[in-house]
């Protein structure tokens, strides 16, 4: 793990949350499920996978980061990290914003005006409200949207 920390993939602390004080501090019966049940369906969380066309400002990592964490704390997330790899100076960016919830994670093909986003969100988050952030930083032309509720218990 240490290896990596220079990358900047790796925290060098972990988040309030995840000290061992918190984590042990909590009687088993006491932690939370943080399934989500909605409909009548119990399931871990909800995945949106957002396509983005015709969109801007998709070559700028710090642009980027912003606004994914902006669309994270909109939706009612924790952040926990985040990390992005700009390819070359006229290149796409690939990153993630971890949640305690879960992630968001892009793609970007300036050249192509298109980003692939996905957000995946457990617990009381509402992943839908990530939408207008994605809309006001990017001004896409065109979304495509698909939802998947993951990990369903029948």
């Amino acid at each position: 793990m240490n290896a990596l920390t220079p990358l900047g993939m790796v925290s060098d602390f972990p988040s309030e949350n995840q000290t061992i004080e918190n984590l042990l501090g909590e009687a088993a019966e006491d932690q939370k499920d943080y399934f989500v049940e909605r409909d009548g369906m119990k399931f871990a969380g909800m995945h949106l996978l957002v396509d983005l066309w015709g969109a801007s400002n998709l070559g700028d990592p710090a642009h980027i980061d912003s606004h994914l964490r902006e669309a994270a704390v909109t939706a009612g997330a924790t952040i926990l990290h985040s990390h992005f790899h700009h390819f070359s100076p006229n290149g796409g960016v690939s990153g993630v914003v971890v949640l305690a919830e879960s992630h968001i994670s892009i793609h970007t093909w300036p050249e192509r005006d298109f980003a692939a986003v996905d957000v995946f969100m457990c617990g009381a988050c509402d992943p839908h409200m990530t939408i207008a952030v994605l809309r006001r930083a990017f001004a896409p032309q065109r979304i495509d949207l698909v939802e998947h509720r993951r990990g369903r218990v029948f």
